[in-house]
Parts: C-alpha cells; structure tokens; sequence
C-alpha cells in the first residue's frame, strides 16, 4: 500500500484530496495545524484504517516514520480575509514550510506536488493566462505575501528537481469551488452565498467586470491526482476556462438561491485582478483532463451545502481566533 502526506487536509481542497486517496486505495497522513482548516471536514474518516490525522505546523521540522511515496503541499491560508490578516504566516508556510516539506521528500525519496495557484499571475496583461506567462504583480502589495509565497515555493521547488534530481510536480490552481468551502472567508463564491442565505444584500467589488473562472472540486482534484502521476514536472493551469464577469455571477447566485436582495457596489480592493482565465492546452495534452461540471450544476451541489450549515456557521463573521495559532 502506498503513503501519502497530504498537509493542509483540513482545508478545502486538502480534505477532497484525502478522500481521493483513501478512495484509490493509499494510506493517508493528513497534516494541518488548523489555523485556516476545520476538524469536521475530516471527521467521516477519523475511524479509517488508512487514515491518520497529525497536528504540526510545516514550518517546524517535520519527521515521518516510515516509508513514504507521495508528498502533496497544500498547508497555506488561500483566503484575502486570512492572509490579510496572518502575513508573515502566510510567507513562512510557502518558504520554510516548502523547504521543510522538500527536504522531506529528498530523505524518503518521495515524489512531491506543491499548490501553487493562478495569483502568480497577479493582475495580468495576458489573458487568457498561460504557463509562460511570468505575471504581473505587486511584491510590496498587501496581496503580496500570498502571490509571493507562491512564485517563492515554485523556485524552490523547481530548484530541489534540478539541483537534486527531487521527482516534483506543480500545480496552479484557478478558482475552485464546492463543499467544505468556508462562509466569510473573503472569496466571491462564499460569501455571496452566505449574504444570500443570511438575506443581505451581495457585495460586489469595483463596478463588477472583473472576470473569474470557476472550477468545481471534483474537476481540480481529477486534475491534480492525474498531474502528480505524470511524467511532467514543469507547472501545470487547472482550472475551468468558462469565465464570468463578477457582475452576472451575482445575478446567477441571486437566481441561484431565490433570494430578492440586491447587488451593491464598493471600492476594489488593491491589486485585485480585473480577469481570471486559466488556459488549460497544456492540461489537455499532458493529463488528458479538462472540467466535466458545468456551473449550473456545480453551483446547485454547492449551494445544498451551505443551505445545510447551523445558523451560528452562517453568522461567524470570523472562522478563528488566529492568536492563539502564532508563535512569536
């Protein structure tokens, strides 16, 4: 039976990927620290046989008995709300977290995928954004720690394949969407939802013509499992290449979810990107992978989700008390 350390299992993104394994039949470590993850989204497979759960922050040193065969980094805050608020956790998690992680997968001899994400496009003057893009962004930004965390561990990343011969893979994430996402956490998708089921009126940012492409989860963690058992260690765009203005995506959610309120508009916050594509050529050569869920359907599955979360989920305004996680 093959090992798999997957960190950041109890965000998102990290818990889908655990199940995927478990389903196709590997042993799971998940490792988080919990700052940005929730215990519940693990909590179907705390009795699984082949699964364990590790409380550690990667930034640590990170020890794991045994034998491992695959090493899949997705610790991280993915949020504005979260990574606004913990910077220099955020940077830390994408460079010493990754340079623990890699150094890791050196002594066990373990293939390694990293999350990075489309931010290392900043606000880009390409569009659709290509994996020979380098990007546009603001290193001195508040969106910085995130984007630059990112670039950071794709170098370091790239450099432990060609320096050590370490087997890598790199994915970028697009926006990704379902079940598990957290309300308020700052990302469109949440929390136009949780305004409509909290009937508040949907906050759209600058005039509403920036333009997102939407994946569901099931579709990103297809393309990420085919991506970590390919041959390709160069960076990888998953995502879905249907974009929408923000502007028509809250009439979808208001027609969506029933809802009579309104759409309200503020000031955009700095450096947020006007357009979100992934072009995904290079996914369809390499994985043989595009999205199959369309948004309609995606979004009805994800709304049945939120609908069933407790009023006191739907009223947090906050998902922790991050003091208590940060060392000094």
């Amino acid at each position: 039976m093959k090992k798999v350390l997957i960190t950041g299992a109890a965000g998102f993104l990290g818990s889908h990927l655990c199940d995927r394994f478990i389903k196709e039949g590997y042993h799971v470590i998940g490792m988080d620290n919990f700052i940005t993850g929730d215990r519940k989204n693990l909590s179907h497979l705390e009795s699984h046989s082949n699964f364990e759960i590790i409380e550690h922050d990667v930034t640590e040193f990170i020890n794991i008995e045994g034998e491992l065969d695959y090493i899949l980094h997705f610790a991280s805050p993915a949020s504005p709300i979260d990574y606004l608020k913990i910077p220099i956790q955020t940077l830390k998690v994408g460079a010493l977290g990754t340079h623990n992680l890699l150094g890791l997968a050196k002594a066990k001899n373990a293939r390694m995928l990293i999350a990075s994400t489309s931010e290392v496009y900043g606000d880009p003057l390409v569009h659709p954004q290509t994996e020979a893009y380098y990007g546009n962004v603001n290193t001195i930004g508040p969106r910085g720690v995130y984007d630059e965390a990112k670039r950071f561990q794709e170098s370091i990343t790239m450099a432990y394949h060609r320096f050590h011969g370490l087997e890598t893979r790199i994915v970028r994430i697009f926006n990704t969407y379902g079940p598990r996402m957290r309300l308020n956490d700052g990302r469109v998708i949440p929390a136009f939802m949780g305004q409509a089921l909290r009937g508040e009126d949907l906050t759209v940012f600058g005039d509403g013509s920036q333009t997102r492409s939407f994946c569901y989860v099931d579709d990103q963690v297809e393309g990420i499992y085919r991506l970590l058992l390919s041959d390709y260690s160069d960076p990888v765009n998953i995502g879905n290449p249907h974009e929408i203005t923000i502007s028509d995506f809250a009439e979808e959610i208001i027609k969506l979810t029933g809802t009579t309120q309104k759409v309200i508009y503020k000031d955009l916050p700095v450096d947020d990107p006007m357009q979100r594509q992934p072009d995904i050529t290079l996914a369809k050569k390499i994985l043989e992978w595009e999205p199959k869920v369309g948004r309609e359907e995606g979004m009805k599955k994800t709304f049945e989700y939120f609908k069933g979360l407790s009023q006191d989920d739907l009223h947090k305004s906050e998902h922790k008390d991050f003091k208590k996680h940060i060392k000094k």
